[in-house]
């Protein structure tokens, strides 16, 4: 296996579970983290070079060792994709601090434990790649989603000042915003009244939603650029979508 080593946060279903298959298939040797083992031990992959572990990304040790874990048996990380995010929707008026705060944990702090794993390992090597995934909800805000798009404008903050910092070092940091995608983020909200809302919108685009393998797709492209190209951010979405 003469490929590096790609970490990939979130990875038991939608987006991770994608990009897990894409870079299976293409004969990356792989770190798979999700707080569901028994999901990522169903993927379709080949397991040769795959390393699956129970861990949530708000728990830096766990984090951190299952990375060093990986690196000793793979090499160093070139390749993290801090994917974990959750999606819990309301209406700052009446949700429950808890979920804010579940938010602001899995979506930002687990994207600055896995930046901050792997980064002094990249510069000093002058070669990595870090792609946090964002959403479109990262630049653009939408009713009743106040503390998840406060999450995810904070990803959308730290992803670009990071990068700033450590260009000088050849390490590239990429940032990859979906719209609306058939993930399982949906089934975290607890509001059913949101949920149907939700339901009735996708009907008015056409009953359809971005593909997983369309992001997995992307996030591939964005690897795949010479180390001294950084593609900084894409955002994608059916053509149908207009917010």
């Amino acid at each position: 296996m003469n490929k590096p080593l790609v970490v990939i946060t979130g990875a038991s279903s939608g987006f991770g579970a994608e990009i897990a298959k894409r870079f299976n298939k293409e004969g990356f040797p792989l770190l798979l983290l999700g707080r569901r083992l028994e999901k990522m031990e169903q993927l379709p992959l080949d397991f040769e070079h795959v390393l699956l572990k129970q861990v949530d990304v708000t728990d830096l040790t766990a984090f951190k060792s299952a990375v060093r874990e990986a690196e000793e048996r793979y090499g160093k990380t070139d390749l993290l994709i801090n994917n974990a995010g959750v999606m819990l929707l309301g209406n700052i008026e009446t949700q429950q601090p808890e979920e804010w705060q579940t938010m602001l944990d899995t979506n930002v702090r687990g994207v600055l434990n896995g930046m901050q794993i792997v980064l002094e390992d990249m510069k000093n090597r002058q070669h990595g790649t870090i792609l946090n995934m964002s959403s479109i909800a990262g630049f653009k805000a939408f009713v009743n989603h106040a503390a998840y798009v406060a999450s995810k404008f904070g990803v959308h903050g730290a992803t670009e000042t990071i990068r700033q910092e450590v260009a000088e070092h050849n390490v590239r940091i990429s940032l990859v915003s979906p719209g609306y995608a058939e993930t399982e983020l949906l089934h975290h909200v607890t509001n059913e009244a949101l949920v149907s809302g939700i339901e009735d919108w996708k009907s008015t685009i056409g009953g359809t939603t971005l593909d997983p393998r369309h992001v997995a797709d992307t996030v591939f492209f964005i690897y795949s650029m010479p180390q001294d190209v950084t593609v900084r951010e894409v955002a994608l979405a059916i053509t149908k979508q207009t917010p």
